[in-house]
């Protein structure tokens, strides 16, 4: 089984998948003028503005959602397998594919505002709605349903499940099955509720385990601050193959610092449009500079905690390809959560491993919750006016049976299995948005001159010459309808 999942991995992740995540972020960055640089201020402010509404979840609601995708195992366990099979060099290539993958997340964050719907009773737009109604190929937004159907409700549920499992299993010695089954319990309880539910969850957890981590790990590096200078250049040495231990693996960094970055940030997969196209907003471009954000929130401050505590106190592990050890750190401990828990425990007796563990918990669950939104996305997609409610039970019941099966599978299959969700997902989805980035850079466009203006932006897709962004037709002629005097009764 490992050896076709492997086999399977080495197509879709080639080098050519490298090529196109970095190049594609590449080039939304210099077309957008970085503006993943020029409108940070913009960025924190927008998170903070709106409200919810019947439809719709606030901009911090869907920024918390997106999180809670992005902010995982890949930021803790994600890391350790980076530097292990990458070396101290992919942590670069880590902060490299977030700087870039924030201009992509804007553009595809952007593209599921402008094609949203309302379904039923909520808004739900992704990849698969701006593909058929951007591109006009429903064919290949049916693809992409499939698969991230196929990732988010049976393959990447599993990694997340796995983690949390290994973690427990570390710091308190449960068995990874009463993990399985608790969180199988407790993820159908929320689920059953809808995305309000989801949306509140997410809201309050994400943040303060975020900032708890974060915390910890800077705890760790102040303990250790004279080893800081030297992992930086270790670090930027290791990167560019310059380093005397690790210079060999130059590709290897570049590889491994790309999949695991895609993996953490999700910049370009397709995930995060999912959730943001859920917000309440008067602009598609406000949802897509708050998604470039979380970009860095992601990988800049969640994952490079982790790399740092792992680096600065040198628990940790680099081997070769042919698996032989480069660089031994610890002993007797599995790449993976072991080695963050590891170095806490070195460091904070009787409280590392423990706390490593609970954050795993909430990072993963969080997560498993998003992909489940994600998932039940692409349904509503494909079963528009609700003729088959019964794929909604089956998606329920898949996603729990494998958190179950994924916590007490092994790692390897685990994160083998949902690295090959990431890379269909990630194909299908960054082809897609290359495609359709005028229509990206036009709302940017059009936001930037109505706030020199000194305009609060509202968004007519007709103006901008955007065809089929229907829900926003219907909006603006709602507006422009309304007497001058008259108080706008659409939420902003």
């Amino acid at each position: 089984m490992l050896d076709l999942v492997n086999a399977v991995n080495g197509i879709i992740w080639s080098p050519i998948m490298i090529a196109l995540c970095l190049g594609a972020g590449l080039y939304f960055s210099i077309r957008g003028r970085f503006l993943q640089v020029r409108h940070i201020r913009e960025m924190l402010r927008l998170m903070r503005e709106g409200k919810s509404s019947e439809q719709g979840v606030s901009s911090f609601q869907a920024l918390a959602m997106t999180l809670a995708g992005r902010v995982g195992t890949g930021n803790i366990a994600g890391v350790a397998t980076a530097i292990t099979f990458g070396g101290p060099g992919a942590v670069f290539w880590m902060w490299a594919v977030a700087f870039l993958g924030a201009s992509s997340a804007f553009v595809e964050s952007t593209l599921g505002q402008v094609y949203k719907e309302q379904i039923g009773n909520q808004y739900r737009g992704g990849p698969a709605f701006y593909i058929e109604k951007g591109l006009g190929m429903k064919r290949y937004a049916w693809t992409f349903a499939i698969a991230t159907l196929f990732a988010t409700g049976l393959l990447l549920p599993g990694v997340q499940a796995n983690s949390i499992a290994e973690g427990l299993k570390t710091a308190a010695g449960i068995d990874p099955l009463y993990t399985g089954i608790g969180l199988a319990v407790v993820l159908a309880a929320i689920i059953f509720g809808g995305v309000k539910r989801i949306a509140h969850f997410a809201e309050i957890v994400v943040p303060f385990m975020a900032a708890a981590y974060i915390l910890v790990a800077v705890v760790v590096v102040a303990m250790n601050i004279e080893a800081l200078p030297g992992v930086l250049r270790l670090i930027v040495s290791s990167a560019f193959g310059l380093d005397a231990g690790f210079g060999a693996m130059l590709g290897m960094a570049i590889q491994w610092g790309v999949k695991r970055g895609i993996y953490s940030n999700e910049a370009g997969q397709g995930t995060g449009p999912h959730a943001s196209s859920a917000a309440e907003v008067s602009h598609p471009a406000k949802q897509g500079l708050v998604q470039g954000f979380s970009v860095y929130i992601d990988t800049l401050f969640v994952c490079s905690a982790t790399a740092f505590m792992l680096l600065v106190t040198g628990q940790y592990n680099v081997e070769n390809t042919d698996g032989t050890a480069r660089f031994i750190g610890v002993q007797g401990v599995a790449s993976g959560p072991g080695y963050v828990q590891t170095a806490l425990e070195n460091v904070l007796p009787g409280f590392g491993a423990l706390f490593v563990a609970i954050a795993l918990l909430f990072f993963a669950f969080t997560t498993i919750v998003a992909y489940y939104y994600i998932a039940e996305t692409n349904i509503a997609y494909m079963d528009r006016h609700n003729r088959h409610p019964w794929l909604g039970v089956l998606l329920k019941l898949c996603i729990v049976s494998a958190t179950i099966y994924g916590a007490v599978k092994t790692a390897d299959v685990a994160w083998g299995l949902g690295d090959i969700g990431v890379g269909l997902m990630a194909w299908l989805n960054i082809v897609a948005i290359f495609l359709l980035r005028k229509d990206a850079f036009k709302c940017l466009r059009d936001y930037e001159a109505q706030k020199k203006a000194g305009k609060e932006p509202e968004f007519d897709p007709v103006a901008l010459g955007i065809k089929n962004a229907h829900y926003w037709e219907a909006r603006a002629s709602a507006l422009k309808a309304k007497p001058a005097s008259a108080p706008a009764d659409v939420a902003r």
